[in-house]
């Protein structure tokens, strides 16, 4: 990979518009992967951008329904939901030998990703930052910050450093873990407590962390005993602490996926954690409890 990286992002959301915005402004070539509708759209367009950190800015892309060309690197950044749809739009032998980077929920992807793409290059990532799509190419970047954390054990460290430098330079400040478990796990322990109880008591962060203390903290609980289990990283009171530091008024992005209609990423979450709680013969308990709320109110998760 050169100075100037050609980069496909594959699902221009909140997530992915920002990204391909930022990478574009920086000079890379940006081509985003969409429905037909939303291609023509940021062909005309470009992809807007609102941010208080980034500033307010319009960068043109390039858009297709398909990925037609060897690129460096394929950001998937739908959702979990409509990630096999969406990897239609990346034939396998397509990526050549650029990265394929998901920065989506769970820890369960990256193995279904190097089942159907060269396993050495699937570099999996978490990012924080709060995104939303308002209209096909507007995006809202509401955070005073956007941070990525870069893995891939079976990637060679030099082509994850170039992307990280390539993404900082662009603005989210990013880092390459050499432990792809503990970062994908460092992201899962804090957010499937946040996003289950939350959805699942339809209230914000502020009442889970007082009228709902003690569930919360046995979800944490519970999780960290997952994480630690799987080779991750297990602390509870940091996690809590964390939770009594946001605004009270936050919400998980699976509470406003359940309270706008659609689809949920409860499979990828709370799905998983189960699932790697019975593996290793953990006791979950509450969160059993949680998911099967949440499965029970939301038939089509």
């Amino acid at each position: 990979m050169g100075n100037e990286l050609t980069v496909a992002v594959l699902g221009p959301g909140g997530v992915g518009g920002l990204l391909a915005a930022l990478l574009s402004r920086a000079g890379h070539r940006v081509i985003c992967l969409s429905g037909e509708e939303t291609a023509r759209t940021l062909r005309t367009d470009g992809v807007r951008v609102r941010s208080a950190h980034f500033g307010d800015f319009t960068a043109p892309v390039e858009a297709d329904t398909l990925l037609r060309e060897p690129v460096d690197a394929c950001l998937v950044t739908v959702k979990h939901t409509a990630l096999d749809a969406a990897l239609a739009r990346v034939p396998a032998p397509v990526p050549a030998d650029g990265l394929l980077v998901p920065l989506l929920n769970g820890v369960e992807h990256p193995a279904t990703l190097r089942a159907r793409y060269r396993p050495g290059l699937v570099a999996p990532g978490v990012i924080r930052v709060e995104s939303t799509r308002l209209a096909p190419g507007v995006i809202a970047h509401g955070s005073p910050f956007a941070e990525i954390d870069l893995t891939g054990t079976t990637v060679p460290r030099a082509r994850l450093d170039t992307l990280a430098e390539a993404l900082t330079a662009a603005g989210p400040v990013t880092r390459v873990q050499d432990d792809e478990t503990a970062t994908l796990w460092a992201k899962m322990s804090f957010l499937a407590p946040f996003a289950l109880l939350t959805t699942a008591r339809a209230l914000p962060l502020g009442e889970i962390r007082t009228r709902h203390r003690d569930e919360l903290t046995a979800l944490v609980e519970e999780t960290a005993a997952i994480s630690r289990a799987c080779g991750g990283p297990a602390d509870p009171a940091q996690a809590l602490a964390r939770y009594d530091a946001f605004p009270p008024s936050t919400k998980s992005s699976m509470q406003r996926d359940a309270e706008a209609g659609r689809p949920l990423e409860l499979d990828a979450i709370g799905g998983a954690l189960l699932r790697a709680a019975e593996r290793h013969g953990v006791p979950a308990p509450v969160t059993a409890r949680v998911v099967g709320e949440l499965e029970r109110e939301h038939s089509f998760a």
